[in-house]
């Protein structure tokens, strides 16, 4: 293993316990230090156990499950420009927000995200399947269509509901992880975990569907169930992650951009460089983002502000050399 790689792998770790000594509470190191397992200070330990603590592991689990869905799409779509959100699952999450708060709201936003997000994707697939033909470009251009028809039902929404709700719906639309806590944290580690597993284990045949349709079926890969697979598990990861923390973009295209650059597009070693790359970075995104005023930043607003930049330099890069 590469030093590349190993400095990766540990970032996550490293940037989420100096996370713990950074936030808009003053606490003294030893403060950080006493509100670990037997530590006696009552109030550091409600901030970092009940506050920071979760907030931190929740980011990185975000962040983890929408940079290797990235990865894993960037392989299944042969094309470095997809992210996770291409399937319309941010419209469709944003979707379930703003019906959530603005005419049901006894039912859990996460929830109602959660399952507007699966419902847009397998609107995506449906109509992506019944066009027929190069089932790729399908599902892109059904992706763009159903996002569009989502965006526009949540624009109607906004309209409809009154101004103290839809200031609710524009904050969750922009991305946080502020509301945290460790029912989403176990929300999160159950959508990673059911759905970076299938990636990280058949990961190898990406590499295959990477050289293309022809190419994977003559090495023995059934390819249209791969991809049912992938996209299946990449919905789930995503979809969870937006569920809890909003619409925050530009992880799950920078990331694997930024790995493959630094180690390579072997995809068993890209995949999971990714996943930690993604948790690493969104943890980092995530103190800026609560640290830089006093006020709270949106998450989104910062990835936001780091992707467009690194975007317009890929651009004038050209296009990468990124399949194997």
């Amino acid at each position: 293993m590469t030093l590349k790689a190993v400095l990766i792998f540990v970032a996550p770790l490293v940037i989420g316990v100096a996370a713990l000594f950074v936030g808009a509470y003053g606490l003294a190191p030893s403060d950080v230090i006493a509100a670990l397992p037997g530590g006696r200070s009552a109030a550091a330990a409600s901030v970092v156990r009940d506050v920071r603590l979760p907030r931190g592991i929740l980011a990185g689990l975000g962040g983890a499950s929408l940079a290797g869905s990235g990865a894993t799409l960037q392989a299944v779509f042969r094309n470095p420009l997809v992210d996770p959100f291409l399937l319309g699952i941010s419209s469709g999450a944003a979707l379930g927000c703003a019906i959530g708060v603005g005419f049901l709201p006894f039912l859990p936003v996460p929830l109602l995200a959660f399952l507007f997000g699966l419902g847009a994707v397998a609107l995506t697939w449906g109509l992506g399947r019944g066009v027929g033909g190069d089932d790729r470009l399908s599902m892109v251009l059904a992706g763009v269509v159903v996002s569009a028809l989502f965006t526009a039902l949540v624009s109607l929404v906004k309209v409809m509901v009154d101004p103290l709700r839809l200031q609710s719906i524009v904050f969750w639309l922009m991305g946080s992880f502020s509301l945290a806590n460790w029912r989403h944290v176990a929300i999160a580690g159950t959508g990673a975990a059911i759905g970076l597993v299938p990636m990280i284990l058949f990961r190898w045949r990406l590499n295959m569907l990477s050289l293309g349709d022809e190419e994977a079926a003559g090495l023995g890969i059934d390819v249209r169930r791969m991809r049912f697979l992938f996209v299946a598990a990449t919905t789930l990861a995503a979809a969870t992650a937006v569920s809890v923390s909003g619409v925050v973009g530009w992880i799950g295209l920078m990331v694997p951009h930024l790995v493959r650059m630094a180690t390579g597009p072997d995809h068993c070693r890209s995949l999971p460089l990714s996943i930690a790359g993604g948790a690493a970075f969104m943890i980092a995104a995530d103190t800026l983002a609560r640290s830089l005023v006093s006020w709270e930043v949106p998450v989104g607003i910062v990835t936001a502000l780091a992707g467009a930049p690194f975007f317009a330099m890929i651009m004038r890069r050209g296009r990468s050399r990124w399949a194997p």
